[in-house]
Formats: C-alpha cells, structure tokens, sequence
C-alpha cells in the first residue's frame, strides 16, 4: 500500500497504491467537499491540472444527497465520475464547527444540520456506514478535534475517546469490508492523532494509535487556533512516532510554506480548502508569491497570472481579463482562477517531488519555503 522510497533528513519521498490507481508522494489532495471543486471544477477539469487525489465530505455528503443515494448510484466515484483515487473525511471536524448545535457522548456526537436544523446521531459505526456507502478508497476515522488552546484536562479525556471510537471504527471497517455488496471492499482505514498543542498528549496518542496497525495515519487538530511554531513542534514531536512504512495526512495544512515545511518534517499527504477559497476572492499563487488581482494595478496587465505557470489559464488568459472578470462578478472569474490555484499547488507537489529525486529538496526548501509565503 505504501513504498518508502528514498529520504532525505526526514522528508521522504514515496509511492501509495490504492483500488483506484498510484499515488506520488508527497502529494496534494484537491478537496472536492460535496463531490465538487467549489469554483466549478469538473473531474476531468482535476486529470487537467495535475490531481492525483480527490476529497470529499462524510458530512456534507450524509446530508444531501444523502449516502444511500450515492450508494444507489454506485458510489462517489461513479456518481461523480473521478476514476482516481479519493479519501473521504469522518465528518468529525465537521462536528467540531458545529459546537453550538452538538452534544458528544460515548456512543457518539447528536447535532443539528446547518441546512434543515434536524437532529442527527453520527457516532464510530455511522461514519465507517457513511463513507462504506460512498466507496472511497481511503476512510477517514471518527474523532474529535478540540479547538486550540483547550484546557488540558479536557484534551486527556478527548484523546482517550478518540482512541477508544478508533477501536469502534477499524471493528467496523473490517466488517463492512467484508460484506458480499460493499462498494469498495478495498477501503483503507486511516487513524488521527489528536491531543491539542500538549506534546506529551500528542506522543502518548500515537503511541496508542499506532499499534493498532492500520494503513496509515493523519495528524488532525493543528490549524485551528494555534500558532504556526507550534503547529511545527507538535509535527516534530509526533512525527519519530509515526510508523515509517504508513503514510503520514497532515489535515487541513496549509499555505505553500507550511507545506513545504511539513513535508520537511516527514509528512507525505495534504488537504487545505484555503487554495481554492483564496482563488474566489482573487488571491492567486505564483512562484514569486501571492498577487490580489482585485488590484488595480492588473486593470491593463497582459502577462499571465503568473509567467512562469504553464496551466491552461496562464497559456490563455491575462490579468487584464481576469481581472475584469472578478470587477463584472462573471462566474468565469471563480472557475479559472480556482483551476489556476490548484494547478499550482500540484506543480508545486511535482517539484517537491522532483526535489526528493535529485536530492534538492534542502535547496528547494531555502528557496521557496518564505518567497511563495509573500504577498506582492
């Protein structure tokens, strides 16, 4: 499932297999919440700019069009017509953001839908339904992620019980994989670590975790609250725990800069809205930084967003028209700049890689790790 390839210090260069094709990592996973880029990206649109991996929602999904839909119709896959390898999360961060409309228990968190306000119960066993139902080839397991700071008696007992809705989680897994009309009987099961910015809660976790032996692992709750450098500690300080032949998700992480970083501290796989979001609103990533093309500055630009990109946006288009595109509100605007934004983060995976390969990534590292974290 997973083949470490080569390192170099802790960053590490790999190939992940899966039901739905080979991965390259590290890698990118373009995030696709209800089974669509948010910007108008179609599934041919990702094969187009790179996309070695989709993502999408266990909540969002649940809610509309609902599972059992998706189930009828033969899967996420299917339904959506990407024929590459996905990863589904739990719904737990989902959850987390509804902190007003939940109550967590042992068995499980009941909260309201955001859509209708109806009470639902999605506890271990409902997530690994939910995402069975789906058929992706990557589960992600049902936890709780605590905001950051969180006092620290709290984060104990939430780790305790993440763990113990891991147990509750692999159990049904296998089960579900087992069954005659599973969509994807090859769904992977991957655990996260949680404990808040607490070192020790964090190591003691994915002590626990990893003896349960499963294909990989993420480390979830950072980016909520807490600072950049602590962020980086608690990578630090995980990462010597993690198993070295599974594949290490950091969730939800990041901008270029903290991906370059992270991958700097042995993470293999990523998953950010923030490139897409940023592109709705005109924030676009080049190799010399960010730009706002909301600038007027941009009004008569002929150059590409960024010269030296070789997406299909920047071989067609100029700032000048994109510009005026976001200034006239046209749908289009949205479209090619979130294809832009997510070539670029896939290019940027490539070169990472290549980096790893030639042995460079250190160069690479000095060079681009604070330019493409500026704005222009």
């Amino acid at each position: 499932m997973f083949e470490l390839l080569k390192t170099e210090g802790t960053a590490r260069r790999g190939v992940f297999t899966c039901a739905h094709g080979i991965v390259q990592t590290p890698v990118f996973m373009n995030v696709g919440t209800q089974g669509a880029i948010k910007g108008a990206l179609s599934a041919a649109d990702l094969k187009a700019i790179g996309c070695q991996v989709e993502l999408s929602n266990t909540y969002h999904l649940h809610l509309r069009p609902g599972d059992q839909v998706v189930r009828q119709m033969g899967g996420l896959h299917r339904f959506m017509t990407w024929n590459g390898p996905m990863l589904t999360d739990s719904g737990g961060f989902q959850v987390f953001s509804l902190a007003s409309l939940r109550k967590i228990k042992e068995e499980g968190v009941t909260f309201s839908s955001h859509i209708d306000g109806r009470r639902i119960f999605m506890g271990p066993e409902e997530s690994m339904q939910i995402q069975s139902n789906l058929g992706s080839d990557i589960c992600m397991a049902f936890d709780e992620c605590v905001e950051n700071p969180a006092p620290r008696d709290y984060v104990e007992k939430s780790a305790a019980r993440t763990y113990r809705w891991l147990e509750r989680c692999k159990r049904e897994n296998a089960r579900l994989n087992a069954l005659p009309d599973t969509i994807n009987p090859h769904q992977m099961l991957w655990g996260i670590n949680q404990g808040g910015t607490y070192q020790d809660i964090r190591v003691n976790h994915m002590k626990q975790i990893a003896d349960l032996d499963l294909p990989g692992y993420a480390i979830g709750g950072l980016a909520v609250g807490e600072s950049t450098e602590v962020m980086y500690e608690i990578i630090e300080a995980v990462e010597p725990h993690m198993p070295k032949d599974k594949t290490r998700y950091l969730m939800g992480v990041g901008t270029p800069s903290n991906i370059i970083e992270a991958v700097a501290r042995g993470v293999d796989f990523f998953d950010c809205v923030m490139p897409a979001r940023n592109a709705r609103h005109a924030r676009l990533f080049t190799w010399e930084g960010a730009i706002n093309l909301k600038n007027a500055k941009y009004q008569c630009d002929t150059q590409p967003i960024d010269p030296q990109c070789d997406c299909p946006v920047c071989q067609r288009y100029s700032r000048a028209y994109l510009r005026h595109l976001f200034v006239a509100e046209e749908m289009l605007a949205m479209r090619l700049s979130v294809m832009h934004n997510l070539f670029f983060y896939n290019k940027l995976m490539e070169r990472i890689r290549q980096a790893l390969d030639q042995g460079q990534f250190a160069q690479f590292r000095r060079e681009f790790s604070e330019k493409l974290n500026r704005r222009i």
